[in-house]
């Protein structure tokens, strides 16, 4: 189904805001390494660079845009509180980012999120209210709480201080491997509500305007693939299930595919089963912990291998927040058929 598009809005983020928020959270985030496996580039056939920001603070990439908007809103309206709505990282990032400035902090979360993220949110002090997200509306419950406690809704990717935070993970990356030396070919990217994808598109264009970007999505969770074929936002099917749950979202962000369209070469989806496999190889090889939807570029990159052979990629795994139980089942599985 086609959604409604909302007003254009006349200000889109630029390089410059990107800057700014790399310098806002300098001395905060972690400045993630981009890791390489050798042996693992010989069996794929092409040179991988990583990007672990499941070694980030909070266990993803989203504590970037949450320390950036937190930031700038508590230099604009000091002690103002805040309510955001998310499956878990971006929880977990707002949650962090409000303890650290002194802010009183609200967010809205499914009732089936993973333990761990449900459990590592309340403890950076936020308190967590529960929903169905398959039968209520995240972010009226979100408004709600706003309007009867003054705070501002944080958004977890149409925002454009979020975007701006999130592209920091693509200024890194670019200007890391310009220091190296190293030429990069492609960069893959997850894609949910748009945040992170078009934070790094912009920021890795701007840098490297011969590289390519790309994203993944679950199956069925292809609303930014059909959006960029139809050139209008669409909805994601409900209906269908995945253990992705950090790139769960209704559609595309307005603000965010304005920029996909401009900078971005096109997505691919993956299946739960490649995500597992994913997750898996991201142990063996690099000896990390990735969840599923962060693995999901790296789902996708294993799945087109043969198209981006002899080129060297930038995979972001964007983030490691797994149930233990999750993640020991998959190992196992994937143990299972690796040996055979």
């Amino acid at each position: 189904m086609i959604i409604a598009e909302a007003e254009q809005h006349q200000h889109q983020i630029d390089l410059a805001m990107i800057e700014n928020a790399a310098q806002r959270i300098n001395g905060r985030a972690v400045k993630t390494p981009l890791l390489e496996a050798p042996l693992f580039n010989e069996f794929l056939g092409l040179r991988v660079l990583f990007k672990p920001e499941c070694l980030q603070k909070t266990g993803s990439f989203k504590f970037r845009g949450a320390y950036t908007k937190l930031s700038r809103l508590a230099e604009a309206e000091p002690g103002k509180p805040v309510v955001a709505f998310s499956s878990g990282n971006h929880a977990q990032g707002v949650a962090h980012a409000a303890q650290l400035l002194g802010l009183s902090c609200t967010i809205v979360m499914p009732d089936d999120a993973p333990v761990i993220k449900l459990e590592n949110t309340r403890s950076y002090g936020a308190n967590v209210v529960t929903y169905d997200r398959y039968t209520e509306d995240r972010e009226a419950i979100a408004a709600a709480i706003a309007a009867e406690t003054n705070a501002e809704i944080v958004r977890p990717f149409d925002d454009l201080d979020i975007m701006s935070g999130q592209g920091t993970t693509g200024l890194e990356i670019a200007k890391d491997a310009i220091e190296a030396g190293t030429r990069v070919d492609h960069v893959f990217c997850p894609a949910g509500g748009g945040g992170l994808l078009s934070g790094i598109a912009l920021a890795v264009k701007s840098y490297m305007p011969d590289t390519s970007i790309w994203f993944a999505e679950p199956a069925g969770f292809d609303d930014v693939i059909r959006s960029l074929a139809t050139g209008t936002r669409q909805d994601a099917d409900f209906q269908t299930r995945t253990i992705c749950d950090a790139l769960l979202t209704k559609s595309v962000g307005v603000r965010p595919f304005k920029v996909i369209q401009e900078y971005v070469s096109g997505g691919f989806a993956i299946s739960d089963d490649e995500a597992l496999s994913a997750m898996f190889l991201a142990f063996q090889y690099l000896k990390v912990v990735v969840e599923p939807g962060g693995a999901a570029a790296f789902a996708a990159l294993l799945q087109q291998r043969e198209r981006f052979a002899d080129s060297t990629v930038a995979v972001v795994l964007s983030g490691g927040n797994v149930d233990p139980a999750v993640f020991s089942e998959c190992l196992a599985k994937r143990g299972d058929v690796q040996r055979r």
